[in-house]
This record gives C-alpha cells, sequence and structure tokens, in this order.
C-alpha cells in the first residue's frame, strides 16, 4: 500500500466487510480490505498515512495480536477494533495494548465513520510532528555543518534539505575552498545513504595507470602485482555516497568508463567478467564551468547532464562577508581545542581587515587564518598585512570601505556598468557617482 491517507480494513467476513467498505467509501475515505492479520502486517509500510480498522476475531493471528505487533512498530498508528458483544472485555484489553478505540456490533455506519474520521486526523498531525521534527534535526545538522546567516548560505542550506532525502545525483559548482565537500557530506548525513560509507575521490590526483584499479577494483591476478582481490572505490561507495572531486580534471577516456557505470549502475573489476550491481548517491564537485568546458571539448556533455540533475552553486566568501567573523571564531574555537591553546581574541582594526579582505581561498584560507592567529604566527600574512595597532576607524570610515570593495568587485565581476547596478540593485547613475567618489575603474 502506498502511504497516503487511507483506511486498512481487517475483516474476514465479506458481507460485514462489504458492508464497512461501502459506508466508508461513500464519505470519500480510500479503503483497502484484507481478510487477516497476517496480510494486514504484509500491506502496512514504514510511515503509514492511514488508519487500521480490526475485527477481534480473526483466523490465525487475531485482533489483539495484531494491536501488540502494530503498536511494536508504530506506538502512534490508529487501530479501531470492531467487536461483537462477547469480545467487550477482549476489546478493553486491546485498548490497554494501545488500541486508538473500538467499535461493538451492531452499529450504524455514520458511527463507524465519525470514529475514522477522528483516527485519521490524530495520525495526520502525528505524521506532521515527525515531519517537523525530521526538518528540525535536518536544520540542525546543515547548521553545524553549513554555518552561516547570509542570504546565500541560507539559500544552500534550504536546497540541500530539499533534495538530502531523495537518490539525485547532484553536482556542486563553487571555487576553490567555498565547502563543497561540506555540502556532499551534508547531504550524505541527512539523506537515505547516511548507513553506508562517504568515499570521496579527488579526481585530479588520480594517476591515469592507476584509475581502472582504485575506481572499479581487481580481481587476483588481473595484472603483475595484484595479489589478491581488492574492492574500488565504487563497489565500496555502495550503499552510501561516492564524491567526485575536481570532476573537471579527470581524463576523458576515464569519463567514458564512469558514464557508463553511472548509467547502468553496474560494474566488472579489472580480470572479471562478473557484472557487480552498486546502488549509491553521486556527489560530483567542480570549480569551473562545465557547459563552458564541454563546449571546448575539454568534459563529456553526456556525463555533464548524467552528473548534475541537480545543481547548487556555492557562493564565494566575498560575496557572503556578513558570514566571515562567525566563521572566524568557529575556526579559533575549533583550532583552539585542537591545539590545546587559548582561543585567540581580535582588536577592532583586525576585524576590520578579516572582513575588508578579498579571500582568494575562501572558507579553507580563513580557517587556515583562524589557526594561524591560535598559534601566535598571524603576524605579515594575509589579511592581516601588519602587527601594527592603529586606532580604529569611525563607522562611516569602515563603511565606505566596504562599500567601495562590494562595487570594485560588482565590476571585476560584471566588466559592466550596467550589470553591475543591477547586481548591486542601485541605479545606474548612483553607482556611476560612487566610483568616481572612491576612485575606482
Amino acid at each position: 500500500m502506498n502511504n497516503q491517507a487511507q483506511v486498512l480494513l481487517v475483516e474476514d467476513n465479506p458481507d460485514v466487510a462489504l458492508g464497512c467498505q461501502q459506508a466508508l467509501q461513500l464519505e470519500g475515505l480510500r479503503t483497502h480490505w484484507v481478510s487477516s492479520a497476517e496480510q494486514a502486517q504484509q500491506q502496512l509500510g514504514e510511515h503509514f498515512a492511514g488508519v487500521v480498522v480490526s475485527d477481534v476475531r480473526l483466523p490465525g493471528m487475531d485482533g489483539l495480536a495484531l494491536v501488540r505487533a502494530l503498536a511494536a512498530a508504530d506506538a502512534q498508528l490508529p487501530v479501531i477494533i470492531i467487536t461483537g458483544h462477547g469480545d467487550v472485555s477482549m476489546a478493553v484489553q486491546a485498548m490497554k495494548c494501545g488500541a486508538y478505540d473500538f467499535i461493538q456490533k451492531p452499529f450504524a455506519p455514520q458511527y463507524l465513520v465519525d470514529v475514522v474520521r477522528r483516527a485519521l486526523e490524530k495520525r495526520r498531525l502525528v505524521l506532521e510532528v515527525r515531519e517537523l521534527r525530521q526538518r528540525l534535526s535536518q536544520r540542525e545538522q546543515f547548521d553545524g555543518r553549513l554555518l552561516g546567516r547570509s542570504k546565500g548560505m541560507a539559500r544552500v542550506r534550504d536546497w540541500v534539505a530539499s533534495v538530502a532525502d531523495s537518490a539525485a545525483d547532484v553536482l556542486i559548482v563553487g571555487e576553490t575552498g567555498t565547502g563543497k565537500e561540506q555540502v556532499a557530506r551534508s547531504l550524505h548525513e541527512a539523506g537515505p545513504q547516511r548507513r553506508g560509507h562517504f568515499v570521496a575521490i579527488n579526481c585530479g590526483g588520480l594517476p591515469e595507470t592507476l584509475f581502472d584499479s582504485e575506481i572499479f577494483g581487481h580481481e587476483a591476478g588481473a595484472y603483475t602485482g595484484a595479489a589478491k582481490r581488492r574492492i574500488g572505490k565504487i563497489e565500496h561507495a555502495s550503499g552510501g555516497t561516492l564524491f567526485l572531486d575536481e570532476i573537471e580534471s579527470m581524463p576523458l577516456p576515464m569519463q567514458i568508463k564512469l558514464l557508463r557505470v553511472l548509467q547502468e549502475r553496474t560494474l566488472e573489476r579489472l580480470g572479471s567478467n562478473t557484472l557487480i550491481p552498486v546502488d549509491c548517491r553521486v556527489v560530483a564537485a567542480t570549480k569551473l564551468d562545465l557547459l563552458a568546458l564541454c563546449a571546448q571539448g575539454g568534459f563529456r556533455s553526456d556525463l555533464y547532464y548524467r552528473l548534475s540533475v541537480a545543481t547548487v552553486d556555492l557562493p564565494p566568501l566575498r560575496e557572503r562577508r556578513e558570514d566571515i567573523l562567525l566563521l572566524f571564531e568557529h575556526f579559533v574555537l575549533q583550532a583552539a581545542a585542537r591545539h590545546g591553546r587559548e582561543a585567540a581574541a581580535l582588536s577592532a582594526v583586525q576585524r576590520q581587515q578579516l572582513q575588508g579582505y578579498h579571500w582568494p581561498g575562501n572558507v579553507r584560507e580563513l580557517r587556515n587564518v583562524a589557526e594561524r592567529c591560535v598559534l601566535g604566527i598571524e603576524g605579515g600574512s594575509a589579511p592581516f598585512a601588519t602587527t601594527s595597532e592603529a586606532p580604529p576607524r569611525s563607522l562611516a570610515d569602515s563603511v565606505a570601505a566596504f562599500e567601495r570593495t562590494l562595487i570594485d568587485e560588482a565590476l571585476r565581476q560584471h566588466r559592466s556598468l550596467g550589470r553591475a547596478a543591477q547586481a548591486l540593485g542601485v541605479p545606474k547613475t548612483t553607482l556611476h557617482d560612487k566610483i568616481r567618489k572612491f576612485g575606482l575603474s
């Protein structure tokens, strides 16, 4: 049975079952009938959205045993017991075991409908609460791994939450150091693949001569030096997540082999003719525009479309400056705990320097700076150009410096006054005046 709201009727008397089924269906309630408790257990799936209506006396397992079995699997699944006059004590016992209600024969059809409607409403609320708790748990996971208060990171977290519970293959696009592997791990930990392995492969660091053996594995004797069987990375990831980092650097001959595996979801170890099924989610990451690379002949378009079922772009750190101090504090606390040092306190000048720096290495570079601060070796390194203490700038000066940085970055990125003005959300004339004010070109 699917998990849409419905009624599962368990009744061995066809006449009684037909009467109950007709009464419920006339009121618009989807009803499915089975004649035994054993059949009912086979029909019920996880998170069944409906309710169960069962007679007490059944062939094989009786209604009381069914209540106990269903309560053990899901204590909040409403089970309504139908009982004859001599079975009232058994029905009361079923209530103590977790039944939602009992209906004594004979009963009016409308009474059955009313009880079932109340049970369905209770079930709906229970499942809503479960879903909200699951979303909250996912949100806490994402907030702990995907830090940031900026709109860009909020968008990334929402995207991860929307696709995490699916099996869709994913392409993550972002500059070096923006946290592509963190997004991949968040997808793994929040999805159905979390019970399997998270297997990461750096495609740029894998020699072509070792590709087949590392990726697909080999049998003993497959080549000189292959003394025993080796399980490849893809096979090891079966049931979990395969993370392909720097996918743009994979040589074209290797792309062809990978494409076949992703399409067929089977592989052959070197030295074997046996097809091995693999069931893993594939998450690829790139710092380049793969479509442009496809147009240049440097990447297979069929592999690109196979990987990019769902795509997310990670914002560089310079586009989410409101997150810089939060991330820096987080990395400082981590480094202090790891090295057994005091957490370094920032001066006002250092805070300004952190927020004004362009961060070419993104979050990875910020983490390194935080660690150097904890170790006391930050002097002379970016973004702290000097160790001399200068008086803090006024609020107006700080705002102007921040504004200048944003405008400079928009001009560099868009290389057009009109597009830069549109990205910044200001009129072209206003942007032109600010360019002259700040001496930009």
